[in-house]
């Protein structure tokens, strides 16, 4: 142990039992919050943030086992002869701070529960003196157990210590043990021993030499602390921390590849789209895209104006299940075929049948609402089908009201899905409104608040100058919502 001298200008003051009674009330009461966040944070171990989170906890409350312990230590006083903050208290000091005490077996995998153990939290720490005049050693009882050495085999010469080190890390216990002993510096590193039984702890050791009346080096004093649990805690948070940045970035990444994919396949629409035919009623079309905003993953959902040939127009939009690349690579698959067929002639329920069928044959198997409409600008009608999709919304002199839905069940849910059309007669200043249920959805199947909300714009939309001006009002009205999905809508407008 250190010479008495070295402590001779700190005089002893011992602390008020009440101050400190109320600090260890308050580490202990802070430790309960601190397991309870980290419990609810081990219930989703898949997920890079919660592992994060148990890793920071774990840290905490190494770091408060640790604070308790010391408390404890003080409230009852340091034993006669004992320097401060070296020597573990006896076993009744534990027993005071109950639940400050106990503390993961190092030899237990990281986050399984440990076997109970005896002795104080504090064995953890430990001193040691090395005269060099004598030859004399010196270790307190604790430094033993940190060591798995015992008693009776006595404490180890400065020589003997490297043959408990790492081989890799003897290089370190040598510099650090030069440099006080030559060179007179303070001891400050870490380095890993093997135990007698096997085990390996990440040992602190800290310590300065003790001069002579001449100034020359007397003795080496060193404090060891066993810092094992608080390196894994470390490391675990470092390796979560990892872990939740390379998720990220992969996050990062497929959103932008999805944006990508989605760019290049719905029309990049800056403005209103025209379509010039020769009938009385060209249309004017516009739409817009709004992502999710609880993912921030891009959706599979689109829309699309495409001139056919003969002069009529094929208006589609949809939506399949999914976020992220997956989705969005479907979507331009289906939306690829869709084009395809629609150019082919294919009526629109027709078409809904070969999109089902090419949906279940996928390699990426999921679920999909569409809605494709055909419309003939010489006759001014609107063919159109629907698998499981909202109806459009038929806007004239200001009111507006759903179309009644032919029959159609989801795209991918079923073998051989009938697909059934309508045909609505359309008159120049007719407003169409086509979405996704993204855009309306409630809180429960029933809930229509999101289409009363739409329906109720309609002397606004009657009164816009184009398509593109409606969709900003659609957008105004439901843009800034918290959407638990993304959403789509289109607007066509009926020339006058």
């Amino acid at each position: 142990m250190p010479p008495s001298h070295l402590f001779a200008d700190r005089p002893a003051q011992p602390p008020e039992p009440g101050a400190v009674d109320a600090l260890i009330s308050q580490t202990r009461r802070l430790r309960g919050e601190v397991d309870a966040v980290r419990r609810d944070a081990v219930a989703n171990d898949d997920d890079p943030q919660q592992r994060w989170q148990r890793a920071l906890c774990d840290l905490a409350v190494h770091q408060l086992d640790d604070l308790g312990a010391h408390l404890g230590q003080l409230r009852v006083g340091v034993p006669e002869g004992v320097a401060p903050g070296i020597e573990a208290a006896a076993e009744p000091e534990v027993e005071s701070v109950p639940d400050l005490a106990a503390e993961p077996d190092p030899g237990t995998a990281y986050g399984e529960a440990a076997p109970a153990r005896t002795g104080s939290l504090l064995s953890r720490v430990g001193s040691a003196e090395w005269n060099l005049l004598t030859d004399e050693v010196s270790w307190s009882e604790e430094l033993f157990q940190i060591f798995g050495r015992p008693a009776e085999s006595g404490p180890m010469s400065l020589d003997e210590l490297p043959s408990m080190v790492f081989a890799e890390d003897q290089s370190v216990l040598q510099g650090l043990v030069t440099d006080c002993l030559i060179d007179g510096k303070p001891i400050d590193g870490e380095f890993r021993i093997v135990r007698t039984d096997g085990r390996v702890r990440t040992v602190h050791m800290t310590g300065e030499p003790v001069l002579d009346s001449d100034g020359c080096t007397a003795s080496m004093w060193a404090v060891l602390r066993d810092v094992s649990e608080l390196r894994r805690s470390q490391r675990a948070v470092r390796e979560s921390r990892d872990s939740l940045e390379r998720s990220r970035q992969i996050e990062r990444t497929e959103r932008r590849v999805a944006v990508e994919l989605q760019e290049a396949v719905l029309p990049p629409w800056r403005g209103s789209l025209r379509f010039a035919h020769d009938g009385p009623a060209p249309l004017d079309v516009a739409a817009h895209y709004l992502p999710a905003a609880s993912t921030g993953l891009i959706g599979g959902d689109w829309y699309d104006a495409l001139a056919l040939p003969g002069g009529d127009a094929l208006l589609t939009v949809g939506d399949l299940t999914g976020h992220g690349v997956a989705a969005t690579s479907s979507m331009a698959m289906l939306l690829g075929a869709l084009r395809g067929m629609a150019v082919a002639g294919i009526r629109p329920g027709d078409l809904m049948g070969h999109l089902n069928q090419l949906l279940e044959t996928s390699v990426q198997p999921a679920l999909g609402s569409a809605m494709c409409c055909r419309y003939d600008p010489v006759a001014q009608t609107l063919t159109w089908a629907q698998a499981g999709h909202p109806a459009p919304l038929l806007f004239r002199d200001g009111t507006g009201h759903a179309l009644r839905r032919p029959e159609g069940v989801l795209l991918g849910a079923t073998t051989g899905g009938r697909y059934g059309e309508t045909e609505t007669q359309l008159f120049p200043g007719d407003l169409l409104v086509l979405h996704t249920d993204g855009l309306t959805r409630g809180s429960g199947a029933q809930d229509d608040t999101g289409t009363r909300r739409l329906l109720a714009l309609g002397p606004r939309l009657t009164e816009a100058r184009d398509a593109l001006e409606c969709v900003r009002a659609v957008v105004e009205e439901f843009g800034e919502e918290p959407r638990e999905d993304d959403a789509c809508v289109m607007v066509v407008q009926v020339g006058r």
